[in-house]
């Protein structure tokens, strides 16, 4: 997601009335990132389900980098923060959904499937709307724990049936119930108060930071070998993630 822009800015001109390139590529990251969730969406019809799950990993990635630019450099705006929400409704809370319901959930309309693909687009949407209006609000220092699961991480969350499934770890279309129940946990989990880990606000102690360093490269090796089983294992790592950051909250609260 775009990082909070300054109060009262916009696409900023120079004076001549031309706009820098270099303000303009966090825009055109977003649109990339557009683009590839998009494409999913069409080559999830045809069928390539592996290119439309990796399209849907890129637009992340360049979610996370179009964020990163605009810090960089000085480029936010009130222009840019707009489309980087509806950009992310369609890669994280559209493409996802149509991926799952077409992969999963044999595509029937008239289902069960749907109703929860359905909730899971609503609650991404309501996620990220939520994240505008409070965009500019003081956030606390040092700040550990998004509220709620990040529309991004909810996508991949939503997808671990597609992932278990590229992996050959399950079949999960052979258990359609399940994974709408499972979209819907997850479009709930985004709209909820729970406290989520943020990598920014993760601390290592010194003496697992050398576990830290060997479980990466077990991670990268699982990755060459196996993508879609390291993807997978990601996941299942970040859900943990979330089990025991509330554990603990509700502990310390």
């Amino acid at each position: 997601m775009r990082a909070p822009r300054p109060p009262g800015s916009g696409l900023r001109k120079h004076a001549s009335g031309h706009l820098s390139l270099a303000r303009l590529m966090p825009n055109l990251v977003t649109i990339l990132g557009l683009c590839a969730g998009l494409s999913a969406i069409r080559f999830t019809f045809e069928g390539a389900f592996e290119l439309a799950a990796g399209l849907i990993l890129f637009a992340a990635l360049l979610d996370a980098v179009d964020g990163l630019l605009a810090r960089q450099l000085d480029a936010a705006s009130d222009f840019g923060a707009e489309l980087d929400s509806l950009a992310d409704f369609v890669n994280f809370g559209v493409a996802p959904g149509v991926l799952v319901f077409v992969y999963a959930l044999h595509g029937e309309v008239d289902g069960p499937g749907w109703v929860f693909v359905l909730v899971f687009a609503v609650c991404s949407c309501l996620r990220l709307a939520r994240f505008n209006i409070s965009r500019d609000d003081p956030k606390p220092a040092g700040r550990q724990y998004f509220v709620g699961v990040p529309a991004p991480a909810g996508a991949m969350l939503a997808m671990l049936p597609v992932f278990a499934g590229l992996a050959e770890v399950t079949e999960p279309d052979r258990a359609p119930l399940a994974v709408a129940l499972w979209l819907g946990v997850v479009g709930l989990l985004m709209v909820s108060r729970l406290p989520t880990p943020s990598i920014k606000g993760l601390r290592v102690q010194r003496d697992r930071a050398l576990w830290l360093l060997i479980g990466t490269a077990f991670v990268v090796g699982l990755g060459l070998t196996r993508f879609w089983l390291m993807v997978l294992v990601v996941n299942l790592i970040y859900l943990g993630s979330i089990v025991v950051v509330a554990a603990l909250r509700r502990r310390a609260g």
